[in-house]
């Protein structure tokens, strides 16, 4: 009994120290795996975000890009204010004469005017005075047949009168309708021949009638006329009356 206790205790000395090395040799087992220790303990919460590093350094720029694409146009902005004028420029060359403009519609020229002499050499006292030698009478206002200048254009007139004087005293009047308007009186002296003469401006409304006429009852009607000397009437229209049309 007491042998095979110690064949068995001599054995187990033997053995023993084999079992250690080989142990020895065996790869211990991760503590942070589920078998190490017979059985894993429970995983653990994740733990808090860290604090962000501080900014790093700036970097080289990079290459130019490509040029993008055109945009759309946007809307147009209000207008500016006004700016001041600019300094003025140089003067530029003259141009081309223009082309010739249409003729235009002057506005109508009233006329009316006459003169006339005397071809007869002593007139009939009372009557009108025939001056039957035309100078003018375009518009045909002065009747040689009658002696009297007919109005047609209402307005202002101008009349004038040169008479020679020979052989008889003249006393000769200016009417209008019928009535008297200025005198001229010249007194013949024996062996001369005198001038006597006279002007008025008239106003005139159509229809009216001027003449001149000797004035009294034979005596004074001197008036005289020949191939040098001459006794004239005359008148025009200096200007119509504004509402005539």
């Amino acid at each position: 009994m007491r042998d095979s206790a110690g064949f068995l205790l001599c054995s187990l000395l033997l053995v023993a120290p084999h079992c250690t090395e080989v142990a020895a040799q065996d790869p211990q087992p991760d503590p942070k795996t589920p078998c190490a220790n017979w059985m894993g303990g429970a995983p653990g919460y994740p733990g808090h975000n860290g604090l962000p590093g501080r900014d790093g350094k700036d970097g080289k720029d990079g290459l130019k890009g490509e040029k993008g694409e055109q945009g759309l146009q946007g809307s147009k902005g209000d207008q500016g204010a006004m700016g001041s004028a600019g300094p003025e420029g140089p003067r530029g060359f003259p141009g081309q004469p223009g082309l010739k403009g249409d003729k235009g519609e002057g506005a109508y020229v009233y006329r009316s005017a006459f003169s006339v002499g005397l071809t007869e050499r002593a007139p009939h006292p009372n009557v009108p005075i025939r001056f039957s030698k035309i100078f003018y009478n375009e518009q045909n206002h002065y009747d040689t047949s009658t002696g009297k200048f007919l109005c047609s254009i209402p307005g202002t007139y101008y009349f004038a009168y040169h008479l020679t004087v020979y052989m008889s005293d003249v006393k000769v009047s200016l009417y209008k309708k019928d009535k008297a308007v200025i005198f001229t009186y010249d007194q013949f002296q024996t062996n001369n021949i005198d001038q006597a003469s006279g002007s008025v401006l008239l106003h005139l409304s159509s229809g009216d009638e001027v003449w001149l006429q000797v004035y009294g009852e034979g005596e004074n009607n001197g008036v005289y006329a020949d191939n040098i000397n001459d006794s004239t009437f005359m008148g025009f229209l200096l200007y119509p009356d504004m509402d005539f049309h």
